[in-house]
């Protein structure tokens, strides 16, 4: 019997797990939803949740300016940003978390996320689901923020002008002669 042994292991030693929620944390944080299998979407909810709320706790703190604050609330900040760190390892999340996603959930009690399921994935069957996080104070709204354009690489980038350059040197097509002027030329 498996008393006191909760989460899933999803055949993972806990090295590979850790690093694994840490990473799919990141990028919710980061994107605002993410598609994975329902399995690891229902244990990322509650991580993802309890990072999150290490933002919100000292939102109203890190709005005010740094010099008005006391000892005692600049540590409240430092402490709340190294909690998240120990999941967040990615430091543009983490500033993306307490810049952005904190200020957005700041009524929420709660429940800082969404889980829907949309399908069975191709080649397996897996059930998958999508995880989004909830926007602001008022449940049911859309997620925080769009998400940012992933970063394309040179070769697309230099790929793209060409292709540019190649639809404008193109000419019109010529008109086909018609049947009468082929028996002319004969």
């Amino acid at each position: 019997m498996r008393h006191l042994k909760a989460g899933r292991k999803l055949g993972r030693k806990s090295a590979h797990r850790k690093a694994m929620y840490s990473n799919m944390v990141a990028s919710l944080v980061t994107y605002g939803k993410i598609e994975t299998t329902e399995a690891k979407a229902k244990e990322l909810r509650s991580i993802a949740d309890r990072t999150i709320s290490w933002g919100v706790g000292v939102n109203d703190l890190t709005r005010k300016d740094r010099k008005k604050l006391s000892d005692i609330e600049r540590a409240q900040i430092v402490h709340a940003k190294r909690m998240a760190r120990r999941v967040l390892k990615d430091e543009a999340a983490l500033e993306r978390l307490f810049a952005e996603v904190a200020p957005a959930m700041a009524g929420r009690p709660g429940g800082y996320t969404r889980l829907l399921k949309t399908r069975n994935r191709v080649g397996d069957a897996a059930p998958m689901a999508l995880v989004a996080l909830v926007a602001g104070g008022e449940a049911g709204e859309a997620p925080v923020a769009p998400a940012p354009a992933p970063k394309a690489s040179k070769k697309k980038a230099e790929a793209e002008p060409k292709a540019k350059k190649a639809e404008k040197a193109e000419k019109p097509a010529k008109k086909k002669k018609s049947k009468k002027s082929d028996d002319d030329d004969e």
